[in-house]
């Protein structure tokens, strides 16, 4: 049990550890979390939203590999890896179909599961999801900073003993500052993220991140496949968000079939902290809509 779950379990999934984190009640519709990248985890981003959600859905999360309770993995984990723990962690918990809501990275790794296995998935909520936009600001200096060797693992090992600009970094990147609810808790949790990726010699950037880029253009960019999407999608964005923009996501709402958009005024990136009352009950009212049925499960 945490303060922001009732139960915590550690199983294998896809060959690697897995930290499987629920809440609220076992019949109710299942809707499953997914973090953002670098120093995020399930109890950071979820912290607000997960217990509200609790209140009506059984609620899953789980820490992706190399964040948290989740580790430690070999090899490379990319997007057929994370959509391939997905669809084991359904697989393996006996759910048939649950709802996803995802978070930067996490929405990625929602818009592919979604796309590859849209029987698996009642509906999604993508949370400034990434991979959209065949370019990036900065992007061959980005790509180039991605192949420069140590690079990436020296700056895991400044973030680790330097907690003033984990701490700068959060309160300068929410709207709400050194004033955002539970932002003491958040530092602290990816203080000790930053921590865990410099004892495994994890490097700063997920895989998922560096491997989406080229030298001139995203390798990873799901405006070309939305087209196909068959399942119900809310996109949101904060105004304030930096690196999530908007063209982007309306692209992505206008190739989807269907689809909803959301704009959060003044909220940033991680809006689930900016903003948690507003986006648990978006994601609410929206699952309510299209993710009633009860997936099976235990």
């Amino acid at each position: 049990m945490t303060a922001t779950f009732d139960e915590v379990r550690d199983l294998t999934v896809a060959g690697g550890p897995i930290r499987l984190y629920s809440g609220g009640r076992a019949d109710a519709p299942p809707v499953l979390l997914l973090h953002g990248a670098m120093l995020d985890t399930a109890e950071l981003d979820w912290m607000h939203v997960a217990p509200a959600l609790a209140e009506h859905f059984r609620v899953l999360a789980i820490d992706l590999p190399r964040h948290g309770g989740s580790r430690p993995w070999p090899g490379r984990v990319d997007q057929a890896l994370l959509q391939r723990i997905v669809i084991g962690l359904l697989d393996q918990l006996g759910v048939e179909q649950t709802a996803l809501v995802g978070l930067s990275m996490g929405g990625g790794v929602s818009i592919g599961t979604a796309l590859d296995h849209p029987e698996r998935v009642s509906a999604a909520v993508l949370l400034a999801p990434g991979g959209l936009g065949a370019r990036r600001p900065a992007q061959f200096l980005t790509w180039l900073s991605t192949r420069t060797p140590g690079l990436l693992r020296a700056t895991t090992a400044w973030l680790a003993r330097s907690p003033r600009a984990v701490r700068r970094s959060f309160v300068d990147n929410l709207q709400h500052g050194a004033g955002t609810p539970g932002i003491e808790r958040a530092v602290e949790l990816a203080e000790r993220e930053a921590e865990q990726k410099h004892r495994h010699r994890e490097p700063a950037l997920d895989d998922w991140q560096a491997l989406a880029y080229g030298p001139w253009a995203m390798r990873t960019n799901f405006l070309t496949e939305l087209h196909r999407m068959a399942v119900p999608t809310l996109w949101v964005r904060g105004t304030a968000d930096p690196l999530v923009l908007q063209p982007e996501l309306d692209a992505a709402v206008a190739a989807a079939p269907g689809a909803r958009m959301e704009v959060l005024p003044d909220a940033g990136h991680v809006s689930t902290l900016d903003q948690p009352d507003r986006v648990a009950a978006l994601v609410r009212e929206f699952l309510t809509e299209h993710a009633e049925a009860p997936g099976a499960g235990r």
